[in-house]
């Protein structure tokens, strides 16, 4: 292999390592209610089906075109509500299994490939600072609605399957970490909320094939969501992301362009009896200079249940 043909191929993995990251209903960066109180001792268990498909968008001088991704991804979910110094907050972990195809041109030739495992487990801890305090169920639901702050902090493990000496992985052999501040503020029937956090990464010291070092520049993140309750859990969302810089650096080459992508969505929650719901989520990718830009569906099943106060 030519090292003209090895530079090639590198580029390629990074998108395709970070673009297969990002999907799935495991990794949903936009996520309205996420900074929204619940009352200590709430249990959420979950399992969601997501599809993501579209283009992956490589930097023009490399001779590789046509790059598709097709991804589905199933996870099981569960969260629970906790009390800290008097402030509430929640935990979760997500466990995501994949199916990938990936097709695309390399010099006019037409490849294909397909991966199928566990994907990268994401945990997720929030704790809201200001309006979110420690309350029974009881107590939450006399107490008025409040604008929220929070702060949340997000980490995603190297569990998914990896092979170094593979172009294409579902894991990224690395650990991420997303710190993240959010505010949540209800008028009537409405709720706006926002948030913004940086992505960083360790270094994958086993890129591809095998003896190659990738590391990652910080990667900005900012959502923002403004939802309608027409009644109890039953809710309408639009959602917005935008996600910069981020730049890919292999041993010691040049570093690849930086991200500056955007997407819209909407979220619906639909109440089917006193504990179970559903959600459907659809996303579409509205620009985007390098990585993925897919459109992204999602269907998710969730129950909740309370552990018993003694008075």
């Amino acid at each position: 292999m030519g090292a003209n043909t090895g530079n090639i191929l590198r580029t390629l993995a990074c998108c395709f390592t970070l673009a297969l990251a990002v999907t799935g209903a495991h990794t949903q960066e936009m996520e309205p209610r996420a900074y929204s109180p619940s009352p200590v001792g709430a249990h959420f268990f979950g399992i969601a089906l997501a599809n993501s498909s579209g283009d992956v968008l490589l930097d023009p001088t490399v001779p590789i075109t046509d790059v598709h991704a097709d991804v589905w991804t199933a996870a099981i979910g569960y969260g629970q509500s906790y009390g800290l110094a008097g402030l509430g907050g929640l935990w979760s972990i997500a466990v995501p299994i994949a199916q990938a195809d990936v097709s695309g041109n390399v010099a006019e030739e037409a490849r294909s490939v397909r991966r199928q495992g566990l994907a990268d487990i994401r945990l997720r801890a929030s704790l809201n600072i200001i309006g979110g305090k420690a309350l029974t169920p009881a107590e939450f639901a006399k107490a008025p609605k409040k604008t929220v702050f929070g702060v949340a902090l997000t980490v995603q493990s190297d569990t998914g399957e990896y092979d170094s000496t593979k172009l294409i992985n579902l894991g990224t052999n690395r650990w991420a970490f997303k710190p993240e501040v959010g505010v949540s503020a209800p008028v009537k029937n409405w709720l706006f909320e926002s948030a913004i956090g940086a992505w960083f990464f360790t270094n994958n010291n086993a890129f591809y094939p095998g003896s190659s070092t990738k590391r990652q520049e910080p990667l900005a993140s900012f959502q923002a969501h403004v939802a309608y309750t027409f009644s109890p859990r039953m809710w309408l969302a639009f959602d917005a992301t935008w996600y910069g810089g981020g730049k890919v650096i292999v041993n010691d080459g040049p570093p690849s362009e930086r991200f500056n992508n955007s997407r819209f969505g909407l979220t619906y929650a639909l109440p089917v009896t006193k504990m179970h719901s559903l959600k459907f989520a659809g996303s579409r990718g509205v620009s985007a200079r390098t990585g993925s830009n897919f459109t992204t569906f999602t269907m998710a099943w969730q129950v909740v249940w309370m552990n018993k106060h003694k008075r």
